[in-house]
């Protein structure tokens, strides 16, 4: 867990553990709330960049009108546009002099290289159940810490999933002529800024590493199985291939992987307890046993191949269950 709030050094929950009982360092007020959101489960933000279709004009135009879904989802430009026809996509594209951008990045793909970005696709969303106007509210504010009179951009909200979320364009070149590099520190300071905006407009929101909530399920896994019944991915049937192979009893061997997921598991508790440990000799005694039974209550480790298994077994199990209700 990390804290960039200016109150306070940068709080790494696996430091920590790696130092064990050897803390020297007082809390600080914001490194104590920050503790008690995470060990309450306060929801935590998702900021996820959109990896393909962002290195030509015809993607982007794509990626802009899928947004605006053709005209019927307003786009909120930088400068306080709301844009809502299906022109709107040529309208940024030329406003934001991309055509010159993507002639000038050009060489890169003759060279035999991917050509260079010429935006940034993101996806900013709360779980179900968060008033979509708070979250479009603190993707706003977001941008307007992060990118205004710097890079132009465009966000638009989506309310046609169970959780509200806001797709933001941003332009790779900055007004300046500096190019956006997204990398995981950036991502991790970006989840952070958006917790804060939410928690600005009243809505509980938090971001810690998933290690430190003992998270180990791939964020892959939940479409795992619909893209394996749809033949989609011959990468992910092999996967459900390996894992089932693995269920009939084939293959036991431990993985790699698992041996270093319970080391840092192993990281993880230690720091728990050093933390639980430093809130007591705080005063901290109602925080510091809550931070105590949050470690104790982890979520089992599994690799990737065991969230598979465990996957296929309650897929059976269904399967099972509805048989038995036709056959009453």
């Amino acid at each position: 867990m990390r804290n960039r709030d200016p109150e306070g050094p940068v709080f790494d929950l696996l430091s920590y553990g790696r130092r064990g009982s050897g803390l020297r360092d007082r809390l600080l007020p914001a490194q104590m709330q920050q503790i008690a959101r995470t060990v309450a489960r306060t929801p935590e933000v998702m900021v996820k960049v959109l990896p393909a279709g962002a290195n030509s004009l015809a993607a982007v135009r794509q990626h802009l009108a899928y947004v605006g879904r053709q005209g019927d989802v307003d786009l909120q430009t930088d400068d306080g546009q709301r844009l809502q026809d299906r022109e709107a996509a040529a309208d940024l594209i030329d406003d934001w002099d991309l055509d010159l951008a993507a002639c000038q990045s050009g060489l890169g793909g003759l060279q035999g290289r991917l050509a260079p970005r010429l935006v940034h696709k993101l996806v900013f969303s709360m779980p179900a159940g968060t008033p979509a106007d708070k979250v479009l509210r603190a993707t706003q504010g977001f941008c307007r810490e992060k990118f205004a009179l710097k890079h132009r951009y465009v966000l638009a909200l989506h309310t046609d999933e169970p959780h509200p979320h806001v797709h933001v364009i941003i332009k790779a070149i900055s007004e300046q002529g500096e190019r956006l590099n997204i990398r995981k520190a950036t991502l991790r300071e970006w989840r952070e800024e958006f917790a804060s905006q939410l928690r600005l407009v009243g809505v509980p929101a938090n971001a810690t590493p998933r290690f430190d909530r003992g998270e180990t399920r791939p964020r892959k896994s939940d479409g795992i199985f619909r893209a394996a019944r749809r033949g989609a991915s011959t990468h992910i049937r092999e996967r459900v291939d390996a894992a089932a192979a693995e269920l009939r009893g084939a293959n036991r061997a431990v993985e790699p992987a698992k041996l270093q997921l319970q080391q840092t598991r192993r990281e993880v508790e230690r720091g728990w307890h050093v933390i639980s440990e430093a809130l007591k000799s705080q005063g901290q005694t109602a925080l510091a046993e809550q931070t105590r039974r949050f470690s104790v209550g982890l979520p089992p480790v599994r690799t990737e191949r065991e969230w598979l298994i465990a996957g296929l077994v309650e897929q059976v199990k269904g399967n099972r269950a509805r048989e038995r209700e036709m056959t009453r």
